[in-house]
C-alpha cells in the first residue's frame, strides 16, 4: 500500500482521486479543486491524504492542519517541522467524518494516519476524528484512544415516504397544520420570490459568505471550532456546481434575505448551510420542507441537515443520528 500527501494549494489532485470520487458517490466538499478553494482561504488548510493499492485509490483523508496560537495568519507554509500541530480528520463544510474508507480495513486507516504523521513530524501532539458516525467508530477506536460522543447528535430524515401527502400525515396535527400555513403565507407573499436550483450562476457568494457570518455571528462561536468563517470565493465556486443545489429567498430589490445550500446525492442528500437577514422562522421551516419534498420526489433514501436545532427538525420527522469524536494521542497515531 502506498500513501501519498497533497496540499490542494499546490499539488495535483491525486492519481485516480476524481474516479475514487464518481464511483463511491462522494459528496461535493471533496472534491479536489474545492478543496482547494477552501485551502487557501483557511487559518487551518486541509491536506487530503490518500492511500492506493495495486494502482487504485482505497481510501482517503482530509486532514485540518491545527496550530495553536496561529491566530488570523491565512495561508501557512506547507510543513510545522518546529510547531506543536493537532491534526483534525474533518470535511468542515460537511458536518460529517473526514475519511472514507470503504472496505472498511482497519489497516488502511493506519496506514492513512501514517501518511499523517510522516508529514507533520514529531511536532503532532495527536490527531482527532470529528463528527464519526458511530458505525464508523471501530474503525479509527482502539487501545488508548479517547472515544466520546457528540452532543447534540446530528439529524437525519429516514425517506420512508411514497408522497409527500404520507410525510405530512406522519407529523402531530399542529406542525402539519403549521406547514401548510407557512406554504400559504410564503405563496401569497408578493414581495418574496423563492427559486431553489442546481448550477446557479446568479447569486453572489460573497453575499452569501456575509449573510452567513452576520447569521451565525448571532449564536457565537462553537467551543474548539478549527474552521475559519466560509469565504465568498468557496460559495461562488460551491453554487455553480450541477451537485448543489441553492434555495434563495429575495425581496422586490432581489436582495437575497435568506438562503440554504443542498449537496445532492444518490443516497443521502445534505443540508449544508443555512442563513437568513432577519428573524424569519417561517422561512426556516419552508427550507427544510422543501428539502424533504425534494427527497421524496427524486427517491433519496435519506436527508442529513446537521446538529442545531433538533427540536424543531425533529418535529418535521428527522432522528437523532448518534456521532463520536475519537482522540488519538501522538504516540499512537498509526498503531
Amino acid at each position: 500500500m502506498n500513501v501519498t500527501v497533497h496540499d490542494p494549494r499546490h499539488d495535483p489532485p491525486p492519481t485516480g482521486w476524481s474516479g475514487f470520487v464518481a464511483r463511491h458517490h462522494l459528496h461535493a466538499p471533496w472534491d479536489y479543486a474545492l478543496m482547494g478553494v477552501e485551502a487557501w482561504l483557511s487559518r487551518n488548510p486541509p491536506l487530503l491524504v490518500v492511500a492506493h493499492a495495486d494502482g487504485e485509490v482505497v481510501g482517503a483523508m482530509a486532514v485540518m492542519v491545527c496550530v495553536p496560537g496561529r491566530g488570523d495568519n491565512y495561508a501557512p507554509p506547507r510543513t510545522h517541522r518546529l510547531t506543536p500541530t493537532v491534526a483534525q480528520v474533518y470535511q468542515p463544510w460537511l458536518g460529517g467524518e473526514g475519511f472514507v474508507v470503504p472496505s472498511g480495513d482497519v489497516e488502511v486507516v493506519r496506514a492513512l494516519e501514517k501518511g499523517v504523521r510522516a508529514r507533520l513530524g514529531p511536532p503532532l501532539l495527536g490527531l482527532v476524528y470529528r463528527n464519526v458516525p458511530a458505525s464508523l467508530a471501530p474503525m479509527v477506536a482502539g487501545r488508548g484512544r479517547l472515544v466520546r460522543p457528540v452532543t447534540p447528535a446530528a439529524s437525519v430524515l429516514e425517506n420512508r415516504f411514497a408522497d409527500e401527502d404520507e410525510w405530512l400525515a406522519s407529523l402531530s396535527r399542529n406542525r402539519r397544520k403549521n406547514v401548510r400555513r407557512i406554504d400559504r403565507l410564503i405563496a401569497a407573499d408578493t414581495s418574496l420570490a423563492v427559486r431553489f436550483a442546481a448550477a446557479r450562476s446568479d447569486v453572489d457568494g460573497t453575499v452569501l459568505a456575509g449573510l452567513l457570518r452576520t447569521h451565525r455571528a448571532k449564536f457565537g462561536g462553537q467551543p474548539f471550532d478549527p474552521r475559519t468563517p466560509v469565504a465568498g470565493a468557496y460559495l461562488a465556486a460551491a453554487v455553480r456546481r450541477a451537485d448543489v443545489h441553492t434555495l434563495t429567498y429575495s425581496d422586490v430589490d432581489g436582495q437575497v434575505v435568506a438562503f440554504s445550500t443542498y449537496l445532492d446525492h444518490p443516497v443521502t442528500p445534505v443540508l449544508q448551510f443555512w442563513a437568513s437577514r432577519e428573524d424569519r422562522g417561517h422561512l426556516y421551516f419552508d427550507c427544510h420542507a422543501r428539502a424533504i419534498r425534494h427527497v421524496i420526489a427524486t427517491g433519496r433514501r435519506q436527508l442529513s441537515a446537521g446538529r442545531a436545532k433538533f427540536e424543531q427538525k425533529e418535529s418535521l420527522g428527522f432522528g437523532a443520528y448518534p456521532m463520536r469524536v475519537v482522540g488519538v494521542p501522538g504516540p499512537l497515531v498509526g498503531r
